[in-house]
């Protein structure tokens, strides 16, 4: 399931009226040319994005859920800098990131993921729609614009002098990058990190999540943190949002040990989540399928994406 369903309203145009004033997202500056891109839940753009102004070009991490407002930030960029849109960094796979990558690939952008993305993105964004899967929708998942350029676990990426970091961490697909710009002290995780947000867990794992967030704190320490969901984020978030994922699963596996399983166990889990993160976002969403999701996790019975070989 997306955020937004896909192609909605397709007769409803939308108007940009003023810089970081888009009814879709919020532009904020976090750091010397580093912007990221805030989105509403409730809009057509669906995951948090940002770009990244360098010597001679822009890297834009991520690139919405609708062309609108990819084109939207298009704009933005280009009231900006003139330079020339040179990299789009997706740093994952699932749809509410990557359906606005012709836009950028049509204004010169070399597109750059995790070997899993290009693999994964026309095939696996699939199961993403929300129904009905019409023969429109499922031809747009179809001709999505792919990664050309793909890295197994690291990639440097320079605008002129500017370095971007772009590693591969396991835990929400299989195939997520996070982007740091160490001479701004600003990662963007995309979905490894969503504040006050409850995650969607259809492709997760969530026990080498856990670790990767371990690990992401030990690699970026004190940066600013841009998650796929959720406000710009602090080291706390990141924690805060660890526990999340610690605490559902220190839930499923005591249920799971009391003999519990299917509806019987989300009902057993769930009030104790309720009760700590039953103001997130989402909530109501992804709470309940992703204890289901877990619980398959743990027990070894989940289906998972397989995996691109070279």
């Amino acid at each position: 399931m997306i955020l937004k369903p896909l192609l909605a309203v397709l007769s409803a145009l939308t108007t940009w009226p003023l810089l970081g004033a888009a009814p879709d997202f919020q532009l904020q500056k976090i750091g010397n040319g580093i912007w990221a891109a805030i989105v509403s839940d409730e809009g057509l753009a669906g995951g948090n994005a940002g770009f990244v102004i360098g010597d001679d070009g822009v890297l834009v991490i991520d690139t919405f859920q609708d062309p609108r407002p990819a084109k939207a930030l298009l704009a933005e960029i280009r009231k900006l800098t003139p330079l020339p849109i040179r990299f789009v960094v997706n740093t994952h796979y699932h749809l509410d990131h990557v359906n606005g990558n012709d836009v950028f690939a049509a204004a010169g952008a070399t597109i750059v993921a995790h070997r899993n993305v290009r693999a994964w993105m026309r095939t696996e964004n699939i199961k993403m729609l929300d129904p009905p899967v019409t023969a429109e929708k499922k031809a747009r998942v179809e001709s999505l614009t792919l990664p050309t350029v793909v890295h197994d676990s690291r990639v440097e990426l320079y605008l002129g002098s500017r370095r971007i970091n772009v590693r591969y961490y396991p835990g929400h697909t299989g195939g997520d990058s996070v982007v740091s710009i160490a001479d701004a002290q600003v990662v963007f995780c995309g979905d490894m990190l969503w504040k006050e947000h409850v995650p969607n867990l259809i492709d997760a794992s969530t026990k080498e999540w856990v670790q990767s967030l371990d690990a992401m704190q030990r690699d970026y320490g004190p940066s600013k943190w841009v998650p796929g969901h959720g406000g710009v984020s602090s080291a706390q978030d990141v924690l805060t949002f660890r526990k999340y994922l610690a605490d559902l699963r220190d839930g499923v596996r005591r249920e799971q040990a009391a003999g519990k399983s299917g509806d019987a166990l989300v009902q057993a889990v769930l009030p104790g989540l309720k009760s700590n993160y039953g103001k997130w976002g989402f909530f109501s969403d992804y709470a309940g399928i992703g204890i289901t999701q877990t619980a398959q996790e743990m027990s070894g019975t989940k289906r998972l994406p397989p995996i691109a070989r070279p």
